[in-house]
């Protein structure tokens, strides 16, 4: 599996930026991609995770989310970026 270029936590939520490498033709390019989950123990106390939030999960998700955002933001993603990401999620690479 591939490892994030960089994790932000507040208690168990966690937002992970990765870096993504496509070709399209000759050109290639790179998109980034946040993934998000909540942690959790189960009932046989082994860690698990989850993309569902409880109430006070919310505030944290949103906390780790705009961390992420200014991230990505402040470090040159532009909209160029954004639209290929669009192009391949729909898929017309």
């Amino acid at each position: 599996m591939a490892q994030p270029e960089i994790t932000f936590r507040h208690g168990l939520c966690s937002a992970s930026i990765f870096e993504n490498e496509y070709k399209r033709g000759e050109e290639s390019f790179t998109v980034r991609t946040v993934s998000f989950q909540r942690s959790y123990l189960d009932k046989e106390g082994n860690w698990q995770t989850t993309n569902s939030l409880k109430v006070n999960d919310i505030p944290k998700a949103v906390l780790v989310l705009n961390k992420a955002y200014e991230f990505l933001t402040s470090n040159g993603q532009t909209d160029a970026d954004a639209d290929d990401a669009a192009a391949i999620t729909d898929g017309q690479t």
